[in-house]
């Protein structure tokens, strides 16, 4: 990874943070995007510290506005000539619905527009970069969950959990057509479900959930352990990894996700959805 430019969301807290730490251990460059100032400069001097040589930047932007999530990649597509790896990591729980200001349910917003929207900007950076890759954090919790394109907004009913797993499944779907889309390019596009992870994750949820899922962490795995797969496919050399297109892993290892997970019509079909609404905000 030496030398190599990392651009990550979700980088300032769990496994975000730790793959963060590590990459900039083996010599990249990170580009973070956070929304938080005061963690944002905690991260960088942890990320000093791990990879000191490096000048590692930090691009602040609102994740849940599709205005921001266009202005903070067209923003490091201007400073960062080649882009060898992009993570989407960022994600969260929120146990009431609510909207943004672009009418979206915030869970679809933050945990797959930004996915696809900030790809979207960096597509030519990474396109002109040999061997560049795209990382998304998807999930189990994908499992047992569909989608309904008539209510992508949740507008019909609402549970946290359930619309946290259709977001995930979304990660997964949007990897298998992001992956087809750019075959062409070079570049590789997977995604990994980490494990469940003790980390902040669901602490700002809400209500019961937030008690919920504090006690469910009792019985987590750590930030270290879950972050391994996504170093792991970030920083690899190994065949199987730089062959690997619109794969899921879990454990570093190819798996299996469900069959609503691999329909690539509705993969294709959410790609369309998904350009309508990023096309909402200029």
């Amino acid at each position: 990874m030496q030398g190599k430019v990392v651009v990550m969301t979700g980088g300032t807290s769990g496994i975000g943070l730790i793959a963060a730490e590590r990459l900039a251990e083996k010599g990249a460059r990170i580009v973070l995007v956070a929304r938080d100032k005061a963690r944002g400069e905690q991260t960088l001097a942890r990320l000093r510290q791990a990879g000191p040589k490096a000048n590692h930047t930090i691009h602040y932007a609102d994740l849940l506005r599709l205005s921001e999530m266009k202005r903070v990649a067209a923003e490091i597509a201007a400073a960062e000539p080649r882009i060898d790896v992009l993570m989407n990591n960022a994600g969260a729980v929120f146990s009431a619905r609510k909207q943004t200001e672009d009418g979206l349910e915030r869970t679809f917003a933050l945990n797959h527009m930004s996915y696809f929207v900030v790809s979207q900007g960096l597509q030519q950076r990474l396109f002109s970069t040999p061997g560049a890759r795209v990382v998304n954090t998807a999930s189990d919790a994908h499992k047992g969950k569909k989608l309904d394109f008539s209510d992508l907004q949740s507008e019909k009913s609402y549970s946290g959990f359930r619309v946290y797993g259709q977001s995930k499944l979304c990660n997964i779907l949007f990897t298998r057509e992001m992956a087809r889309r750019w075959a062409a390019s070079g570049v590789t596009v997977n995604c990994l479900h980490p494990g469940f992870v003790a980390t902040r994750f669901g602490d700002e949820s809400g209500g019961g959930l937030a008690g919920l899922i504090r006690f469910a962490k009792l019985f987590a795995i750590s930030p270290e352990k879950g972050a391994e797969t996504m170093v792991y496919l970030a920083s690899s050399d190994a065949d199987e990894v730089k062959r690997a297109n619109g794969l899921y892993f879990y454990k570093s290892r190819p798996a299996t996700p469900t069959k609503e997970a691999q329909d690539d019509q509705a993969a294709q079909r959410l790609w369309a959805e998904s350009e309508k609404i990023a096309g909402r905000a200029g």
